[in-house]
């Protein structure tokens, strides 16, 4: 049966700054001690060990792993703790070297002996590897290993290729001919297929309510980032500017009580086509500053490339003439996209580079760019396959280890490269093209094999190696 996988598995609200770095080993943690609880164990538990492998070792200071490891076996959850109280939660719990695990069983826990780096040593299933180990009171333990696979989904050890869901779908879809044959045989567009599959999870009001869930913080991520001000954490000492740039395109201060009456603000003040891009280079880049400040944002598909998406349906919003209900087939149509690259390649930038994350970001929102401006299926995929072609081959290189530079800045790009493979597709004709979606994703699965791992996520190469920063001393 061919892996199913809902819209809302690419398309998770959680917290930044990395899907596979973050919110993967804090989803772990919860699922740790939720076990413990299970069976029985959780009272009986007196300390906990964190060991984190690879990739999760070499980067894992400046992507926060620690901070998520340990809002997760303190069972906060991403998707609605308060951001703003995590620094002083972490803060207290170092200085008191004190653990409410799962929010019951005070244990001694200090991170400095407690969570382990072993950046020399990966576990052989995946590059982002951790073990949690549970010491309890009559000598034994318990311990679990679980793979943060990218974009925010976790496998565990020994249950591997169950990590999500295999409901039977009435339209299952392992490549992307067989969306392109339902669409053809059964006279669909693609969000109306992937409407039917969601309906093996949910009603179809649950569905309409998420859709509008995930546009909602999307949006109030584009907002807090325009109008934050300051320095990014992590030790770069990086000054935000997406509320610089907002600023400026705006001319001035600008009155609105809400999200609504800024996008109208906006829409007002329109400018020039270079004002239209500079536009779309601010809403990505203000997401994922607040990516970068632990901020709350939706994986689309990942955390580091969580601004393309809503930079270019904030460029639909504001700029094109938007139809109603659009936004959700938008985001239908992304998100299926989002899930061929997961079945036939790698969300993860520790598996395949940044291809992984801004490649795949930038083919979902062509593609869904695409459906709401009226292409047809075959345009659908030519625009995505488009937009992946030209991102073939980009290495994740963070510096520092931080999702800061080059990652900002690549959203800007991803969202801009979007819009113009969008456009190429809906002026072209798909009869005519000599590379199918299928083709780049295969592509892109055997570019990532072939990369060397210093540039998939390792700060070991690229301009990591050019600017190195050791965070010990940030």
């Amino acid at each position: 049966m061919p892996e199913a996988v809902s819209v809302f598995d690419i398309f998770k609200v959680g917290v930044g700054p990395s899907s596979s770095h973050a919110m993967g080993p804090w989803r772990a943690a919860q699922r740790f001690t939720r076990g413990c609880l299970e069976a029985g164990l959780l009272p009986c538990v007196v300390r906990v060990r964190v060991d984190l492998y690879g990739s999760l070792a070499k980067t894992g200071k400046g992507h926060g792993t620690d901070v998520a490891v340990m809002m997760g076996l303190m069972d906060e959850d991403p998707e609605v703790v308060d951001t703003r109280g995590i620094p002083a939660t972490i803060a207290t719990l170092r200085k008191t070297r004190t653990l409410l695990l799962r929010g019951a069983k005070s244990i001694r826990f200090d991170p400095l002996d407690d969570i382990v780096f072993h950046p020399r040593e990966s576990l052989a299933f995946h590059p982002n590897g951790l073990r949690f180990t549970a010491e309890l009171e009559n000598g034994g333990n318990c311990q679990e290993t679980y793979f943060s696979i990218g974009g925010g989904f976790i496998v565990k050890e020994g249950e591997v290729g169950v990590e999500t869901s295999m409901v039977a779908l009435p339209f299952p879809i392992e490549k992307a001919s067989d969306l392109l044959r339902y669409c053809r045989e059964q006279g669909l567009e693609a969000p109306d297929v992937v409407r039917r599959n969601e309906a093996a999870w949910r009603g179809e009001a649950e569905s309409t309510a998420r859709l509008e869930q995930i546009w909602k913080v999307m949006r109030d991520s584009v907002f807090r980032g325009c109008h934050a001000e300051g320095i990014l954490p992590g030790g770069l000492n990086l000054v935000r500017r997406a509320a610089g740039m907002h600023r400026l395109l705006l001319e001035g201060p600008a009155v609105y009580r809400d999200t609504e009456e800024w996008m109208e603000a906006i829409v007002r003040k329109r400018g020039s086509f270079s004002d239209i891009l500079k536009w779309v280079s601010c809403f990505a880049i203000a997401v994922n500053e607040e990516n970068a400040a632990f901020g709350r944002v939706v994986t689309a598909p990942t955390n580091g490339a969580a601004g393309v998406i809503p930079a270019v349906l904030m460029y639909y919003a504001c700029f094109c003439q938007p139809k109603e209900g659009a936004i959700a087939d938008f985001l239908l149509t992304a998100g299926e996209i989002g899930s061929l690259f997961k079945k036939g390649a790698t969300l993860s930038a520790a598996m395949g580079g940044c291809q992984a994350e801004i490649g795949v970001s930038s083919a979902m929102a062509a593609a869904g760019l695409t459906q709401v401006q009226g292409g047809t299926i075959e345009k659908v995929m030519m625009a995505a396959e488009i937009a992946m072609e030209h991102h073939l081959g980009l290495t994740c290189d963070p510096v520092g280890g931080l999702v800061q530079i080059p990652c900002i800045e690549r959203n800007a790009m991803g969202a801009i490269k979007a819009i113009a493979a969008s456009n190429l597709a809906l002026a072209g004709e798909p009869s005519n093209a000599k590379v199918s979606l299928d083709a780049v994703i295969e592509s892109m699965w055997e570019t990532a094999k072939d990369m060397s791992t210093k540039y998939k996520e390792t700060a070991e190469g690229g301009l990591a190696a050019r600017l190195p920063v050791n965070l010990a001393e940030c």
